[in-house]
């Protein structure tokens, strides 16, 4: 079993970072994963949360707002359609502008539909916290 695989994150503006990971943590709309080496060949929507890459040089953390991931035995490649460094304010400006969305799409809705809002909304606070 190799021990790292190639990774690469791009969105349409850039690639944001492209080198040898030992693992992926990936917010996949139907949950997370985590792609690591010989991983099954998996390809994954993305919901918006923090993308974490173990890399050689430690760990470093992205948001994303959706997209997806493809993933292979030797690599993960995540296309999102918006991606920043974690550690910046325009990561957390872009969740809560997908946060203040959500919420006023739970004000619309009602039944099963706002409570998926409503949860999608409490998820998305969590991340906007752990930032």
């Amino acid at each position: 079993m190799a021990d790292m695989l190639q990774f690469d994150l791009v969105s349409p503006e850039r690639k944001l970072a492209s080198g040898q990971a030992r693992a992926v943590q990936i917010p996949g709309a139907d949950g997370d994963l985590t792609a690591m080496p010989d991983h099954a060949p998996t390809i994954t929507t993305l919901r918006p949360g923090v993308l974490v890459v173990e890399g050689e040089n430690g760990e470093e953390r992205y948001v994303v707002t959706g997209g997806f991931a493809e993933i292979s035995p030797e690599a993960t490649t995540v296309l999102a359609e918006r991606a920043y460094p974690a550690a910046g304010d325009e990561a957390r400006a872009a969740l809560q502008g997908i946060l203040e969305e959500v919420r006023g799409k739970a004000g619309a809705a009602s039944g099963a539909e706002k409570d998926v809002f409503d949860k999608t909304a409490d998820d998305l606070a969590k991340v906007i916290d752990g930032l």
